[in-house]
């Protein structure tokens, strides 16, 4: 059975990254962009790393330009803009497609166990410390709602 431990990508420096990494993790998997009505989310993305980080949670940014090109930048402009404008410090990948015909292996199999298309930017999957999906969260979902589902698995 495949879980999140199984797949490798690249860093947003574009070194491989394997995901393993963050094995027995609880972690928040968003497909992220800068240019977007909900980019503010991430702010709330990075309380919710910060408060629970301690405790085994993380988020993973995966810029995404497939929705009206809203992530135009190279990687090197989305880490200045995630830096000075929201603080991020919680892992962020290089660029990857969330659908269609050049999409990621790691969005295949998110979407596996939660059928139907990336709608838009912000959409979130929470993988439970097994490796597995545990939920789905559309875009609109603002982070500090997820916080309950969160707690509830830590």
């Amino acid at each position: 059975m495949t879980t999140l431990a199984d797949f490798n990508l690249p860093s947003l420096t574009g070194e491989a990254q394997p995901l393993s990494a963050y094995a027995g993790k609880l972690v928040l998997i968003v497909n992220t962009a800068s240019k977007c009505g909900l980019t503010p989310q991430y702010e709330g993305l990075e309380a919710l790393y910060r408060r629970y980080g301690p405790r085994g949670f993380v988020v993973l940014g995966f810029p995404c330009n497939q929705f009206k090109g809203q992530e135009p930048g190279s990687a090197e402009d989305i880490a200045e803009f995630c830096s000075v404008n929201y603080d991020v410090s919680f892992p962020l990948f290089g660029k990857i497609d969330v659908n269609g015909p050049d999409e990621s292996p790691l969005y295949t199999w998110l979407k596996a166990g939660h059928p139907g298309d990336i709608e838009w930017n912000f959409a979130k999957f929470l993988v439970g410390r097994d490796g597995q999906v545990a939920e789905r969260f559309a875009p609109a979902v603002v982070p500090a709602d997820i916080a309950p589902a969160i707690a509830a698995r830590l």
